[in-house]
């Protein structure tokens, strides 16, 4: 039997049970190929959630445009699955079913989407691993989480260094003088760690960059957390409890995305702190450049989810139509392309953010951010709107971790 055959056999298999198990869930972004011009094929993105606002916001419809773009005769199938492992099983299934030539997955479960690879290589389909690391795929396309985990830290670490030296340097009063509000007669700052979910391995590497940008550094990690599916609520709720907890001693808040960011931000303000503990994120998220610009957030990571999409796409055409496009590492046997990151605080959102296209200063500065935005000089007389040449992040090529 050939490839062909094989191929087709398993299709209407997999068809087949489909019908029997009621699969659904994913649904043609664009039509199987403008009039006049012949089907080329079927590639399906396959995301993790909707909870992180770019997977709706940014990834998807850039991957569909620029897909429909560079093949107006592709069919593109797009599911969702909601922070569940066997619903993306069962949206792979039903994609594999419908013909799908190459899957780009964004697994939620990277060791359950192992068994996603396998059914596709069975059927001769490839598939391109999205954001997250993928045993066995074909291609992947993703930042270097330990370098992100590593400008986190070190970003905190300056911070809240900086932070505690301008305390020191102001004039101390009473009997406690040189003794926090917990009784903690130490003067290293303390911080928290609000990892991503335990069960993701890029929050795992975020957290591995993090303890390397920590390491020797004189600060006092007082706690961490693995959040569970990256939940504000869940961060929120640890936050709240870890300042009861170290009263007075909490400096800094390492929060692995913008989410938890605003979570443990929550906590602070509801506690009465005034200036909020140094908190990080990434992402790059609309609100988080809001709480950077108004004082609240000390930096995200920002990371062109665009490019990232875009890239996927270009890769998924090419190896849909055969080619063997180009990667810049190799990561567990697979080729990979790495996109690089940009660190971003307030007086790095005008060239990185608006310059960049990613959020316009009238996005940015709604009703309760323009006097934040004013004094961060991106709007009023002080606002420089020159454009930024570096504001575009690029291409690195490094080695597997």
């Amino acid at each position: 039997m050939s490839r062909t055959q094989r191929r087709r056999a398993g299709v209407a298999a997999l068809a087949g049970l489909a019908l029997v198990a009621g699969l659904g869930g994913c649904a043609p972004s664009e039509p199987a190929g403008a009039a006049g011009v012949p089907h080329e094929g079927t590639i399906g993105l396959l995301l993790p959630e909707a909870q992180t606002a770019r997977y709706e916001a940014s990834d998807h419809p850039t991957f569909v445009a620029v897909t429909g773009r560079r093949c107006p005769g592709c069919t593109v199938l797009y599911a969702n699955a909601g922070q569940d492992a066997a619903a993306q099983l069962q949206q792979a299934e039903s994609m594999l079913a419908q013909g799908a030539d190459v899957l780009v997955l964004d697994a939620v479960d990277t060791v359950a989407a192992v068994g996603i690879v396998e059914q596709a290589k069975r059927l001769g389909a490839q598939v391109i691993a999205y954001d997250r690391f993928v045993a066995g795929a074909d291609y992947y396309v993703s930042y270097d989480y330990e370098f992100i985990g590593f400008l986190l830290g070190s970003a905190l670490a300056g911070a809240v260094t900086e932070r505690d030296a301008e305390k020191d340097a102001e004039p101390e009063a009473g009997p406690d003088a040189g003794q926090d509000a917990g009784g903690n007669d130490t003067d290293r700052p303390g911080v928290l760690l609000a990892h991503g979910s335990a069960t993701e391995p890029n929050a795992l590497a975020i957290a591995a960059g993090t303890r390397r940008a920590l390491e020797g550094e004189d600060i006092d990690v007082l706690a961490e957390y693995y959040t569970p599916d990256w939940s504000p609520d869940k961060a929120t709720e640890w936050t709240e409890a870890m300042l009861t907890r170290f009263p007075g001693q909490v400096d800094g808040v390492l929060a692995a995305n913008d989410g938890i960011a605003g979570g443990a931000i929550a906590a602070a303000k509801a506690a009465g702190l005034d200036p909020v503990p140094v908190t990080t994120g990434q992402d790059g998220e609309l609100a988080a450049v809001q709480r950077i610009v108004a004082g609240d957030q000390y930096m995200t990571v920002y990371k062109a989810t665009d490019q990232q999409a875009q890239t996927a796409a270009e890769l998924a055409v090419r190896v849909l139509r055969g080619e063997e496009p180009r990667s810049t590492a190799v990561i567990q046997g697979v080729p990979t392309v790495l996109l690089a990151p940009r660190a971003v605080g307030v007086d790095d959102v005008q060239h990185v953010i608006v310059d960049g296209h990613v959020y316009t200063t009238d996005e940015i500065c709604v009703p309760a951010y323009r006097d934040a935005c004013e004094r961060a000089g991106l709007i009023g007389p002080d606002a420089d709107a020159a454009p930024d040449d570096d504001a575009a992040p690029a291409l690195v090529g490094k080695g597997a971790r």
